[in-house]
């Protein structure tokens, strides 16, 4: 089974924390469209003929598609790739774009899950992070939402300079209240040349607090354990029968076909790279060449790889599998290196399967780095 993740490289207006690829001009939208069907169909054959079991939208702002163009993209999938019966088929969406009228229009498409990017409750917030969107669009996009689909998953942002724990508490209730069964939360990071970056230094903004983030973690854990949701990775979570297919492939090391600029690709043994440049990217696939940059995983590659993904999620790190997969001298090495941090009551081992303790998940991706072998 594998996956096609389709990047839609455009947004209304840039967000002050986003370093991801997109354009705030949707001049070159219809191009952009037509190179997306070109490229599914010149890469048809890289998948070697694994079905396809999710269809992921994601940006940029992919709700600035119509439906025609999500059509089109959905249906040359299915012309040159076999599809499971049911797949997943997720959109990415902002609250600004999910007037009723395209609710309604998205749920007579394929769309059969949405991935809505609420952030804050609180307009505070919202205008701190340049969203697109205010409070009661967030709310009334949710309240229509729900009525035409039952898959919905809501982004938080928490850790957000002057956002207290009370409010915090706030918007986690305020999510809950619409009955949403999946729910994604990420701290806010600050990435080098992003506004949020120059508006720190320029002591517009706070900077980031990394005591709050981590307090404001563990009440998000708190607060969504009491209403049975199970914390399955590191920044998901997600009522039974709702995780993500298409997240949760990618951290089990699954087969996945990226298309459009910026976006990446996994065939098990080699991660490829498409160019982070609208323009190029265009005039790339008009003629016929792909503007991808690819590298082959050596063994410690993927040993790096399984153990950040692994100590992600509810898995963990199977150390019978690093050795049936990489060998002994890596359990030997994983196992040493991992002993200071369980003697700090960050990991813990239990039946030959390595997980971080409540108190070690916020600190998972640097605990995960010291666990890796250096070539």
């Amino acid at each position: 089974m594998a996956g096609i993740y389709i990047h839609i490289p455009f947004c209304k207006q840039a967000c002050f924390y986003c370093d991801f690829h997109f354009s705030t001009s949707l001049k070159k939208k219809e191009e952009m469209i037509s190179c997306l069907v070109k490229e599914i169909e010149i890469r048809k054959d890289e998948l070697q003929n694994e079905i396809i079991e999710t269809i992921y939208f994601g940006g940029g702002t992919p709700s600035v598609l119509n439906t025609d163009e999500i059509n089109l993209l959905i249906e040359t999938v299915y012309k040159n790739h076999t599809v499971i019966e049911n797949p997943e088929i997720t959109l990415e969406a902002n609250p600004d774009d999910l007037s009723e009228e395209k609710i309604i229009a998205f749920s007579k498409t394929a769309i059969n899950r949405l991935s809505i990017g609420v952030q804050s409750f609180f307009e505070k917030d919202l205008k701190l992070m340049n969203r697109a969107h205010n409070t009661s669009e967030a709310k009334n996009c949710l309240q229509i939402a729900t009525k035409y689909f039952k898959n919905i998953s809501l982004d938080l942002i928490y850790g957000i300079p002057d956002c207290t724990n009370e409010e915090w508490r706030a918007n986690i209730q305020t999510a809950l209240s619409f009955d949403i069964p999946h729910i994604s939360s990420y701290a806010l990071t600050v990435e080098e040349k992003t506004a949020l970056d120059t508006l720190i230094k320029k002591g517009k903004i706070k900077n980031i607090d990394e005591e709050k983030a981590e307090e404001q973690f563990h009440i998000l854990i708190e607060e969504l354990k009491k209403v049975n949701f199970i914390h399955y990775e590191l920044s998901n979570f997600g009522k039974e029968g709702f995780f993500s297919k298409n997240n949760t492939a990618y951290w089990s090391g699954k087969s996945y076909l990226g298309i459009g600029p910026s976006a990446h690709s996994f065939n098990g043994k080699q991660r490829s790279w498409n160019v982070r440049n609208n323009p190029k990217y265009i005039k790339s696939i008009k003629e016929n060449k792909l503007p991808i940059e690819r590298e082959t995983l050596t063994k410690t590659d993927g040993y790096n790889e399984y153990v950040m993904t692994g100590l992600r999620t509810i898995l963990g790190v199977s150390l019978n599998k690093v050795t049936n997969n990489f060998g002994e001298k890596y359990t030997i090495y994983l196992e040493k290196q991992s002993d200071k941090f369980i003697k700090q009551d960050l990991l813990y081992i239990e039946n030959r399967i390595l997980r971080a303790t409540e108190k070690g998940k916020f600190l998972t991706d640097g605990i995960a780095s010291d666990l890796f072998m250096i070539n």
